[in-house]
């Protein structure tokens, strides 16, 4: 896995460039944007990802959810979210060994923490490496409450239960066909 990310990641690097400048000609602040979350085993590591949101996006310091029209996203973040660009430093994590390309998508700690006391079964999620795609963002819509991540678990809990070279194959597929057609993102 570490050697296709690299090689993703140099095939992505006009975009990633592209997108850097963008984000730098918007708005002021930091291109990246790293965030902890909760990893296999529930071992915390910082997500990277192209900053899509206002840097105060958080000013009260609480974790928010993102919402289907989330005013704190900026301009380039609405397009990078869509096309899903905003993920492409992920690949940095798949590399220094953190995530997986598919897998249930890594959450954050306070949300974790959260969701374990309100979902049964919550913390299996975490018996395997988090992915950068999953058969949870296949086929669920993007999730904003307790109540989408109660139905994303069931997703997330077929794939461990599940998991196979042909199921990671079929998600990729359609993670490309979500990428291509521009849809699901927030």
């Amino acid at each position: 896995p570490r050697g296709r990310a690299l090689l993703g990641l140099i095939m992505a690097l006009p975009i990633a460039i592209l997108t850097a400048i963008l984000i730098k000609i918007e708005s002021k602040g930091p291109i990246f944007y790293r965030q902890e979350r909760v990893g296999k085993n529930g071992k915390i590591f910082r997500v990277i990802k192209f900053r899509s949101m206002r840097t105060d996006a958080e000013k009260d310091g609480k974790p928010v959810w993102a919402t289907a029209d989330d005013d704190r996203v900026t301009r380039v973040g609405r397009v990078i979210r869509k096309i899903r660009v905003d993920e492409i430093p992920q690949f940095l994590n798949i590399i220094k060994g953190e995530m997986s390309f598919v897998g249930p998508r890594p959450e954050r700690p306070h949300f974790v923490e959260q969701l374990a006391e309100e979902i049964s079964f919550y913390e299996h999620r975490h018996l395997t490496a988090p992915g950068l795609t999953g058969w949870a963002q296949i086929k669920y819509p993007y999730g904003a409450s307790v109540e989408d991540a109660r139905q994303k678990l069931q997703y997330d809990l077929y794939y461990i239960k599940n998991q196979s070279l042909a199921l990671d194959l079929v998600i990729v597929f359609e993670t490309v066909k979500t990428v291509l057609f521009s849809k699901g993102a927030r």
